[in-house]
């Protein structure tokens, strides 16, 4: 657990880094717990000065949120790693503990939560799921739908020899994987085969492909900004269930929370800061 009995530091690492969101959902939920004297700040560096950055923390420090490219670094420098880490191959968490930093990768909770919540996916029995991209938001996206119960997995994406992380993602978390080509994919046929889609690519690249994957029932889209994408009103438009990159970044931060404060995440008030903070341009639901 960690500790409460005087002010203490956290702060998210990436580059760049100014326009995180993170310490609009950090500040809320100290603020909500009552821990006076807690901050959470942005600071701006790059993988390979992460482990020295880190070295240097005082004791004050309870955890980092990590976003690129420092999350594989991340990883390798913690001490002790999660499970669901180890399945995505990075960590989004660091969080102090008495023998070193743990890492953690709560960008699985933040695909489970957007697409249980927003998304309204129900996982049934041979559901197929579909992601669009291979970077590293996709490696969690296939984690996470492991962890939603998929057992099966296709990779839509321009190189597949470029897919190869995230399929090693997708086989640690226990996933039946495919990987097919951009160029040859019958997007008609996939979608009608489809329970689930995440799209982790640019809105052009799926702008020639939004009136068939927006059939799929249940779609999340990691892009919040510019909104809405084109994916995003054809999905609207026909009343299908939605989930985005927003949705996203709520979820994954109750976890980290917890890990900073040892205590249950204050939901409803990081959902209202993250709101406002975001122009209230999306529902966020967390019930």
């Amino acid at each position: 657990m960690a500790p409460t009995d005087g002010p203490r530091r956290a702060a998210v690492l990436g580059k760049p880094v100014a326009h995180s969101l993170s310490p609009v959902l950090h500040r809320a939920a100290f603020a909500a717990l009552g821990l006076t004297g807690w901050t959470y700040e942005r600071v701006e560096i790059g993988a390979e000065e992460l482990p020295g950055f880190v070295d240097g923390l005082g004791p004050e420090w309870v955890g980092l949120s990590v976003t690129m490219p420092g999350k594989r670094r991340a990883l390798e420098y913690a001490v002790e790693v999660t499970p669901r880490a180890a399945a995505v191959g990075a960590a989004n968490t660091l969080v102090r503990r008495a023998e070193g930093w743990l890492a953690d990768c709560t960008d699985v909770d933040g695909v489970t939560g957007a697409l249980s919540y927003a998304g309204g996916y129900q996982p049934a029995e041979g559901d197929q799921a579909v992601v669009l991209g291979a970077g590293g938001t996709a490696a969690a996206a296939v984690v996470g739908l492991a962890a939603l119960g998929v057992s099966t997995v296709s990779l839509v994406v321009r190189e597949p020899a470029r897919a190869e992380e995230t399929v090693d993602a997708a086989k640690r978390a226990g996933l039946d994987v495919s990987v097919l080509r951009w160029s040859e994919v019958d997007f008609a046929d996939l979608a009608d085969r489809t329970a689930v889609l995440v799209t982790t690519v640019p809105p052009d690249a799926v702008l020639p492909h939004v009136a068939e994957l927006a059939r799929i029932g249940s779609v999340l889209d990691v892009i919040y900004h510019p909104w809405p994408t084109p994916l995003a009103e054809a999905v609207s438009s026909r009343g299908g269930r939605l989930a985005t990159g927003l949705d996203m970044l709520l979820h994954q931060a109750f976890g980290q929370a917890e890990h900073f404060t040892g205590r249950p995440a204050p939901r409803a008030q990081m959902r209202a800061a993250l709101r406002e903070a975001s122009g209230n341009i999306l529902p966020l639901p967390i019930s």
